[in-house]
């Protein structure tokens, strides 16, 4: 497995649906589908000003990509729950007769044999078009959906997205931006990290470097499967991720930017809103509390021991990890951690977030629909 970074995805044979032109509709629904390694995750909302309103959502654990390292392809068992939750999906989406809609899938199709097949097996059994991104665009939208998050102070942003079988990281710098407008400079890279850093009204918000590792909370623990201790595997997973991130170089030629204030990180991932809710001490878990929550490296180290500690049986009880979450929370976090030693700080901005709501704005931006002139 190799790290995708830049332009260096390879091209998928995935028909994309192109959307017919029209007005925008105040009122219109828009729905936003995420097929991942691990899970089905589903949104359906209208547009509010500069933001949206949920109005339905579905998440499922699917495993879509369990045994893919193993055989490289995705398994029948794996592919009959999939369609079994896309076949909810269908269902909400014709009750809440959605207008717009992207459904998208990620790491486990793009790197299975059959995904192309598995696509069309979709499309005849639910009746639902899924397209296979690219790595870029999904740190592209992974990006935009964590504009809200990004503080007025901010100079030089990492945006994280910790998922089940990949991890993008994207490097922006931000100084060139004026305060104010450096939230709805992200907004703007909905377009492409290529798009004019000089463009009128928000000019500057720069993507130094991006990188996509074809390692996830999934992929990571089936590498390390067969050792049994916690300390020792979380050990190597943590040196096998910081090997392969190893292209991401932001800074490496013209020397790093001084950080400290100025920096914030943002994780958007289960990964990440698992270690807030355990931080927080959340028994039933609250996104208003969660989202936006700002933490340093010694607390999110503080909650990683906690994990050690605890082993797999504790970690299965814990009802802040959940039970779709603990055999997969290990591995996440030794990846989140290897980022903060790497980058330590103060500021690490948890999003209860991701690449639905990253589709979300962008469709919305691409219609004209929402305000704040963020197209």
């Amino acid at each position: 497995m190799t790290a995708i970074k830049n332009d260096g995805a390879v091209p998928l044979p995935i028909p994309v649906e192109q959307a017919e032109a029209r007005r925008p509709d105040p009122e219109a629904l828009y729905a936003a589908l995420d097929l991942g390694t691990n899970s089905c995750r589903m949104l359906v909302a209208q547009p509010n000003g500069s933001q949206f309103h949920v109005i339905d959502s579905f998440a499922k654990s699917v495993q879509l990509g369990r045994g893919l390292a193993r055989h490289g392809s995705l398994s029948r068992a794996s592919i009959d729950r999939t369609v079994a939750a896309l076949r909810v999906c269908r269902k909400k989406l014709d009750h809440h007769k959605v207008t717009r809609m992207r459904l998208v899938a990620t790491e486990a199709c793009r790197r299975a044999s059959n995904g192309p097949e598995f696509m069309r097996k979709i499309a005849r059994e639910t009746g639902l078009v899924l397209e296979i991104i690219r790595p870029e665009e999904e740190a592209r939208l992974a990006v935009i959906s964590c504009a809200p998050l990004v503080s007025r102070n901010t100079e030089q942003l990492l945006v994280v997205d910790i998922g089940g079988g990949s991890t993008e990281l994207v490097w922006i710098d931000l100084s060139k931006v004026a305060p104010p407008d450096r939230s709805r400079a992200i907004m703007r890279l909905h377009s492409g990290f290529e798009c004019a850093s000089n463009a009128s009204p928000f000019p500057g918000a720069k993507v130094i470097d991006w990188i996509s590792i074809p390692l996830g909370v999934a992929t990571l623990k089936d590498q390390f499967a067969d050792v049994r201790e916690d300390g020792p595997r979380f050990a190597l997973m943590s040196c096998h991720f910081e090997e392969k991130m190893a292209e991401f170089a932001p800074y490496q030629n013209v020397g790093w930017p001084q950080l400290g204030q100025n920096f914030q990180m943002i994780g958007t991932s289960g990964t990440v809103t698992t270690v807030a809710a355990s931080h927080l001490d959340l028994r039933r878990y609250d996104r208003n509390k969660v989202d936006g929550l700002r933490m340093s490296t010694a607390q999110v180290d503080a909650v990683i021991q906690q994990y050690l500690e605890m082993g797999p049986e504790g970690r299965r009880r814990d009802a802040r990890i959940g039970p779709d979450r603990h055999a997969l929370i290990l591995s996440g976090v030794a990846i989140l951690q290897t980022l903060i030693r790497i980058w330590p700080t103060d500021r690490l901005s948890v999003a209860d977030r991701g690449l639905r709501e990253g589709l979300l704005f962008a469709l919305m931006s691409a219609d004209g629909i929402l305000e704040d002139g963020l197209v």
